[in-house]
C-alpha cells in the first residue's frame, strides 16, 4: 500500500494524555493500555517522556520491551540530555522513534525560552543530527506550529529535514486553529519547502475549541497530511486531544471521500476505551462520539420504528464494528471455567497463567452469588481489580460494616490488612463513605487529600456493580484509586486503599503538572 493512501495513527493517550490533571498512572496500567493499544493496531505508541522522571523512563523502557506489532516513540526537548535518555529507555523496541520538539512562536521564543529565533533553528538542527545517532527514526514538532511565523517555520522545518528527520509533526499546541486555515497553512508549508516530500507530516491538535478532529482531517484531506496524533477518549490537557476513535471512525464511514486507509483493529476501540476510562478515573459521557453509552441507543418512536425496519436508517455505523457487543449478558452462576475463558479471550482480556485464570474464575464466581447477571462490563472490571490488587499491596480490604439511618450519625467499621498485619477500625462521619475513611484513617494516617470521588455503574439495573475513582493527594503527588463492587460503600473502601497503595509505591511516578 503506498503512502499516499495510508494514514498513520500515532496514540500520545501514554504521553500526552497522562497530562491531564489527575491522570497520572503507574508502570503496571501504562503497560496494560499499550498492550491494548497494539491490540488495537496503533501503527506509533508514543509511551512517555523518557527525561520528565525516573518513573516515565521506566515505563517507557517496560513498555519497548513487550510491544512488538507497534512502534514505540519518546517525547523528548531539543536537548542532548532528553534524547539520550529516550534512547536509553527505547533500547529494547524492534522499532523505536524519538520525537524532538522545540518551540517556533514568537511568544514563546521570548517568554519561554529566552532565545532568539537564530538560536532555535541551530537548536531544532543539532537535535535532529544527535538523534539520529541513535536511531532512523526521528519525529520533529515545532511547538506551538499554529502560532509561527510562517517564514521561519520554512527555515526550520527545511533545516531539521535535511539533517534526517522523518516525521514533521505540525502541533496545534493550544487549540487555536480552525480547519480550513490550518490545512491551508500545512499545504503552503509543504509547498514552499524544498525537501518537504523527504518527511512525513503530521497532525497533533488540542480541542480548546472543540475543533481537534476537524482540524486534524483538515490536516490530511487539505494539507496534506499523512500521520494524524490522538489519544484514546480524546485524553489530554485542557481541553484534550483529538479523539482516536473519532477520527478513525470517520475515515472507515466516509472512506468513499477520504479514500484513505488505516490498519485499526476497530473493534478494539470500546475495550480501549473502557479501559482508559477506568485507570485514569475520566468517565466517557454517555453522549460521546462512539464510545459514549448512548452512542447507539435510541430514544425516539421515530428513530426505534426506523430501526427495527432497517438499520441504516439512523445508524451509521455499526456498533459491533467498534467492539460493542449486541448481547451483553453472556454468563450467570451457573457458567463454568472455560465459559469464563472464552470470554475473556473474546474481550482481548489476556492471562499470563492458568493461575491467574483460576482466580479470576473464583473471583467471577463470587461475583455471580451477589449479582443474577454478569455483563462484559464486570468481567473486565474483575480483571482489572487483580491486576491493581496485584501491583503493590500493601493495603488489602477484608470486610465492612456500616450504619446509616436519618437523624443519626453514620458509623462504619472497616477491617484491612496493613503491611501484612489486619487491623479492624471504627470511624464516623458525614456520611457512609466520611465514616469508611474515617475508619481507614484511624490506623493508616496516610495524610492523602481527597481531591475527586466518581462513581459510575458498570452495567445496568440496580444490580450494577459500582465503580468508585477515589482520587487522592499527597505531598505534591496525586493518584487515581479504584474499586468495584455491588455495594458502593465497598467498592470506596476498595478504591480508597487502591489510592493508598499507589502512594506507598516508591516506583509511582509523580504527576506531571507537579514536577
Amino acid at each position: 500500500m503506498s503512502l499516499s493512501n495510508r494514514l498513520i495513527i500515532f496514540d500520545t493517550t501514554l504521553r500526552d494524555g497522562e497530562q491531564s490533571p489527575g491522570a497520572s498512572m503507574t508502570r503496571e496500567e501504562k503497560l496494560r493500555i499499550a498492550k491494548q493499544l497494539e491490540r488495537l493496531k496503533v501503527d506509533v505508541i508514543e509511551a512517555g517522556f523518557a527525561a520528565a522522571s525516573q518513573g516515565d523512563f521506566e515505563s517507557i523502557k517496560s513498555i519497548a520491551a513487550h510491544v512488538r506489532d507497534s512502534t514505540v516513540c519518546s517525547l523528548s526537548r531539543a536537548n542532548d540530555r532528553d534524547i539520550a535518555r529516550a534512547a536509553e529507555a527505547l533500547a529494547p523496541a524492534e522499532r523505536k522513534r524519538i520525537h524532538t520538539f522545540i518551540a517556533t512562536s514568537p511568544l514563546h521564543m521570548q517568554m519561554k525560552l529566552r532565545m532568539e529565533p537564530a538560536q532555535v533553528l541551530e537548536q531544532a538542527k543539532l537535535a535532529v543530527r544527535f538523534a539520529r545517532q541513535h536511531t532512523d527514526d526521528i519525529e520533529f514538532s515545532p511547538e506551538d506550529g499554529s502560532r509561527s511565523e510562517e517564514d521561519f517555520l520554512c527555515r526550520v522545518l527545511e533545516g531539521v529535514i535535511a539533517e534526517g528527520a522523518t516525521t514533521i509533526n505540525f502541533p496545534d499546541t493550544v487549540g487555536y486553529a480552525v480547519p480550513e486555515m490550518f490545512g491551508a497553512t500545512i499545504k503552503r508549508l509543504r509547498e514552499r519547502i524544498p525537501n518537504s516530500d523527504k518527511a512525513v507530516w503530521s497532525v497533533h491538535c488540542h480541542n480548546d475549541l472543540g475543533l481537534a478532529v476537524a482540524n486534524s482531517l483538515a490536516g490530511v484531506m487539505i494539507g496534506g497530511a499523512r500521520q494524524i496524533e490522538c489519544t484514546i477518549n480524546g485524553l489530554g490537557e485542557r481541553a484534550g486531544n483529538t479523539a482516536l476513535e473519532e477520527v478513525v471512525m470517520a475515515l472507515r464511514t466516509r472512506q468513499a471521500y477520504y479514500n484513505l486507509t488505516v490498519g485499526i483493529d476497530t473493534t478494539q476501540i470500546v475495550a480501549a476505551s473502557k479501559m482508559v476510562s477506568q485507570i485514569t478515573g475520566f468517565a466517557v459521557q454517555p453522549n460521546k462520539a462512539v464510545v459514549g453509552a448512548n452512542a447507539f441507543a435510541h430514544a425516539s418512536g421515530i428513530h426505534q420504528d426506523g430501526i427495527l425496519k432497517a438499520r441504516e436508517t439512523y445508524e451509521i455505523m455499526r456498533a459491533e464494528d467498534v467492539g460493542w457487543t449486541a448481547n451483553k449478558i453472556v454468563l450467570g452462576k451457573l457458567s463454568g471455567r472455560n465459559a469464563f475463558k472464552q470470554r475473556l479471550q473474546e474481550l482481548g482480556i489476556e492471562m499470563e497463567s492458568e493461575a491467574e485464570v483460576n482466580a479470576a474464575f473464583g473471583r467471577f464466581k463470587e461475583l455471580a452469588d451477589r449479582k443474577a447477571e454478569i455483563f462484559d462490563e464486570d468481567i473486565m472490571a474483575l480483571v482489572s481489580d487483580e491486576e491493581t490488587a496485584q501491583e503493590n499491596e500493601y493495603y488489602r480490604f477484608v470486610s465492612l460494616a456500616q450504619r446509616s439511618e436519618t437523624g443519626e450519625t453514620p458509623t462504619a467499621k472497616v477491617v484491612f490488612s496493613m503491611g501484612g498485619k489486619e487491623y479492624s477500625c471504627d470511624g464516623e462521619g458525614d456520611g457512609p463513605v466520611d465514616a469508611m475513611v474515617n475508619a481507614i484513617e484511624c490506623q493508616a494516617r496516610s495524610g492523602a487529600e481527597l481531591v475527586l470521588f466518581s462513581i459510575n455503574a458498570i452495567s445496568t439495573g440496580t444490580q450494577s456493580q459500582g465503580e468508585v475513582t477515589m482520587r487522592l493527594s499527597n505531598a505534591g503527588r496525586i493518584v487515581n484509586g479504584v474499586g468495584s463492587d455491588p455495594d458502593i460503600v465497598v467498592a470506596s473502601a476498595k478504591a480508597y486503599l487502591s489510592g493508598l497503595n499507589k502512594l506507598h509505591s516508591k516506583i509511582e511516578r509523580v504527576n506531571p503538572q507537579t514536577e
